[in-house]
């Protein structure tokens, strides 16, 4: 089958790839490995020299990366100068850093001279979505490269040039031919890739059933495996929290990048003694977002990245209302050409609809009431997802406390949950497991030896 580059705003044809067969894929998997081979062995300065060329890139190129993340998924331009932007920061972080994070330590035992070393673990499989085509690349590839190891790419299927962009960026910063590689192969082929000899470890970003297919062929082979999945992350608005600051940061949160984002604030838990206020100000902040064309430098909600995710988000809406949910604001897909959804308001979500136990993955926000703070935290971890969450409120330290009690990788306090390079990023429950950037990241993939000498 074809690899189709199909404009979502258009919803026309821009590119069309074939896909590799299963001999180019296994010829791949082995120049990639033997890239590796050598990699390994180049000292961390020369590594460093090579990925900061890839940041100077990536910031030359932000508005030429903008304007093809905007054709090819929608995205618009304000959001893709920002993403590679973000890229940017990552690779800069990972090469002033990544050899004092693989640093070898010396543990005090019986032994004459004993240490922990951080070895490469050889060549990483990156299983990758559309929602954010270059970072979520950037994100796994940045410190597995400079920890010594090659990576392969198998992006969504949706965003090929990305892919291959991504695979010149690294070609042109001067990485070793196939240490960096886009795979055009289908998603079928994944298995194969996984299975291959010349494959150490993987990584995805996607769905909770994608991750629960690779999670399974890597354990078949024995593979080490990270998994960044799905969230519902639950945006707790509390009695005393600043309404105004509140409600703009939920817009945002909710909807950028069209919803379409792992660490969205899907679920809006105002309680009770301010849900009213709390939610005039939020329909009106989400009713004055612009709508359109993603090339446009005035859009902020550009279309969702395919028309087949928009209809199946339609469905979740129309269920969560024959279940009792109401409308508030939107909630119809926009006639004409293109994968547009307005930006959108369930009210009266209860756990008795769909919205309330699903990750609605587009740009609907699901409000649900909380009677106090102790509901609010209960609703927060009645989800099966374990990502992000926030919580908002004057008094930072009582808030610190509510968020303790909260199960999810990350908790903001009074801000918007976002991944910084700096600090580790994943989820728990059906999430994920495993942590991308800070050293947590960098460590994943590293062959973790202990070292012992009489």
């Amino acid at each position: 089958m074809p690899y189709i580059s199909l404009n979502p705003a258009t919803n026309k044809t821009l590119k069309t790839f074939t896909s590799w067969n299963t001999h180019q894929l296994a010829a791949v998997l082995e120049q990639a490995y033997n890239a590796q081979q050598a990699w390994a062995q180049m000292a961390f300065a020369k590594r460093a020299e090579r990925m900061n060329r890839a940041a100077i890139l990536l910031h030359e190129r932000a508005n030429e990366y903008a304007e093809l993340m905007a054709v090819e998924m929608g995205k618009p331009l304000r959001e893709g100068r920002a993403e590679a932007e973000k890229c940017a920061l990552a690779c800069d972080y990972y090469a002033v850093h990544a050899e004092h994070f693989m640093k070898m330590e010396t543990v005090q035992t019986d032994a004459g001279k004993s240490y922990v070393s951080y070895d490469p673990i050889g060549v990483v499989l990156g299983v990758m979505p559309w929602n954010f085509p270059f970072f979520q690349v950037i994100r796994f590839a940045a410190p597995a490269l400079m920890a010594g190891n090659a990576c392969v790419l198998k992006h969504a299927s949706n965003v090929p040039q990305c892919a291959l962009a991504l695979e010149q960026l690294f070609r042109d910063a001067e990485f070793p031919s196939y240490l960096f590689t886009a795979l055009m192969i289908e998603a079928a082929d994944v298995a194969d890739a996984i299975a291959s000899r010349y494959v150490h470890a993987v990584t995805l970003t996607g769905s909770e059933s994608a991750g629960r297919k690779v999670a399974s062929h890597a354990g078949q082979h024995l593979k080490k495996c990270v998994l960044e999945l799905g969230g519902s992350d639950a945006f707790i608005v509390l009695k005393d929290a600043d309404l105004e600051q509140a409600a703009s940061i939920a817009v945002k949160s909710r909807f950028q990048n069209c919803g379409q984002s792992c660490i969205a604030a899907k679920r809006i838990i105002p309680v009770a003694e301010i849900a009213d206020e709390f939610l005039s100000l939020f329909i009106k902040k989400t009713a004055e977002l612009k709508m359109g064309n993603p090339l446009s430098e005035t859009t902020q909600l550009g279309p969702m990245a395919r028309l087949d995710l928009r209809e199946a988000l339609h469905r979740q809406v129309t269920d969560s209302m024959e279940q009792g949910a109401q409308a508030i604001l939107g909630c119809e897909p926009v006639a004409g050409e293109g994968a547009f959804y307005p930006p959108s308001i369930l009210g009266q979500v209860t756990a008795k609809t769909r919205a309330y136990h699903e990750e609605l993955f587009g740009p609907v926000a699901a409000v649900i009431r909380a009677a106090d703070e102790e509901e609010a935290v209960h609703i927060a971890n009645d989800t099966r997802f374990g990502l992000g969450s926030s919580v908002w409120s004057q008094d930072a330290e009582y808030a610190e406390k509510i968020a303790q009690r909260i199960q999810a990788g990350c908790t903001f306090i009074n801000g918007m949950v976002r991944s910084d390079p700096r600090l580790p990023f994943g989820g728990t429950k059906a999430s994920g497991f495993g942590r991308e950037l800070s050293y947590h990241g960098i460590r994943e993939f590293a062959n973790i030896k202990t070292v012992w000498i009489r």
